[in-house]
């Protein structure tokens, strides 16, 4: 009967993914049904504290960028491009990352990427450089960035190891950071530059249109309180002391507690969603039409989906599931880097896969320094060249060094993604166990 449900489980994902957009989470849906309804399996549930601080960070997120906050940072991005075309290759992924660190999405990128493209074109350097590792270090800065989904999610879950998220941040940052450096090292001399006499020197280096008066006033004002909101998150992990604590009459008594990590978070950032709207003009209707609350809406449905129908499949398993992969786990404990690799290769979603596999981790009690350094892994959705941002950037490319190649993995991509990835997990695996000591 085990295969049988492992065989649903993985026919409901691939049919969502093939489908995609919301219909991983909807088709999961069907999968539940024939788990709980006919196969009589415990039901489960998806993680309702991480689906809460999601939709808080998203409203948050997207009250910026309908304030034009969102706008502003690209703005800022491309003037620091520009300032040294000549060093693109390694300028590109750094502001690539800050941004996406920044705003915890990689939807930013798309305005980046053409710039990236020009740029480059404009000072003869390989476009391919540049924009496979900026792609590559996007994905890498979503995982650093302390409010997107996929954080807030990894956060949730290891909250059951009293891992706070300054703490899971001391390992991830430096560590995704450093490996976006080596992975554009990885292809600073790759190819040839462009023939000068062939490079189009009337190349226009368009720039996004600057916001002026009341415009950028508001641009800025919810930039900053956006980026408050997130220190003010950090410094809550930080110092435990801030959250309060409340006092609950019960029968036996008055009892007191202190809020939890996860509910301050959301108190903070929906907090910050109404302050931007309130003083910076953030149209609530505009919020919710805005490609941040379209691509938050799909992520939480996803996840609760897949989460929900992965927790239901494990809970009636989990005995058999822990006697069949623990030893490996615990002899090759690299093998769960390489599960988050290849899940997120094909769920193209870095929250969906954490959603998925960490629960397992922790239930096979795999050590805590593992799970923290291998989280790099869960963002390689660069490995089948079918991502929204991957294929974007071969278009961008007006020169055609940035491919798919003829056999689909051998594209642009692959070399800084993997360079990048095993790097991020090596300097993780050296720094949580400096921090686990």
């Amino acid at each position: 009967m085990l295969w049988i449900e492992l065989l649903i489980l993985l026919g409901c994902i691939l049919i969502g993914v093939r489908l995609g957009g919301i219909a991983l989470g909807a088709v999961a849906g069907i999968g539940l049904v024939i788990f709980v309804f006919l196969l009589k399996l415990p039901p489960g549930g998806p993680p309702g504290v991480v689906i809460g601080m999601i939709i808080a960070v998203i409203t948050a997120l997207a009250a910026m960028q309908a304030a034009g906050g969102l706008d502003y940072l690209v703005s800022l991005a491309e003037k620091v491009m520009r300032r040294r075309p000549q060093y693109i290759t390694f300028v590109a992924p750094v502001v690539t990352y800050l941004l996406v660190f920044a705003s915890g999405t990689t939807h930013v990128i798309y305005a980046l990427l053409p710039v990236i493209a020009e740029v480059s074109q404009k000072a003869g350097v390989r476009s391919e450089r540049p924009l496979s590792i900026s792609v590559i270090a996007g994905f890498q800065g979503v995982l650093a960035s302390p409010i997107s989904a996929a954080t807030v999610a990894m956060t949730g879950l290891l909250t059951a190891r009293s891992v706070s998220l300054p703490q899971l941040l001391a390992v991830v940052i430096p560590a995704t950071f450093i490996a976006v450096l080596i992975g554009a090292l990885s292809v600073a001399w790759r190819g040839k530059n462009p023939d000068p006499q062939q490079t189009d020197a009337d190349v226009s280096l368009k720039t996004t249109p600057p916001l002026t008066g009341e415009a950028l006033f508001n641009a800025r004002g919810s930039t900053v309180l956006f980026l408050a909101g997130i220190v003010a998150v950090v410094l809550i992990g930080i110092f435990p002391e801030l959250r309060p604590v409340y006092s609950v009459v019960t029968d036996a008594g008055t009892e007191t507690d202190q809020i939890e990590m996860g509910f301050a978070i959301m108190i903070v950032m929906f907090a910050i969603a109404g302050l931007i709207m309130i003083f910076f003009k953030a149209s609530p209707e505009a919020t919710i039409k805005g490609t941040i609350m379209h691509s938050g809406i799909v992520a939480i449905i996803c996840i609760i989906g897949v989460s929900w129908l992965g927790s239901s499949f494990f809970e009636a398993n989990r005995a058999e599931i822990v006697a069949a992969i623990s030893g490996v786990i615990f002899k090759y404990p690299s093998s769960f880097a390489v599960g988050l690799f290849l899940l997120s290769s094909v769920l193209f979603s870095a929250a969906a896969t954490v959603a998925i596999l960490v629960p397992v981790g922790l239930a096979l009690e795999l050590p805590t320094k593992y799970l923290i350094a291998f989280y790099p892994a869960a963002n390689s959705v660069f490995f089948l060249p079918t991502y929204g941002s991957v294929l974007a950037a071969v278009s961008f490319d007006r020169t055609g060094s940035t491919r798919i190649g003829k056999y689909l993995l051998n594209h642009s991509f692959m070399l800084p993604g993997l360079v990048t990835v095993f790097s991020a997990i090596v300097i993780g695996l050296i720094l949580s166990t400096i921090i686990s000591r």
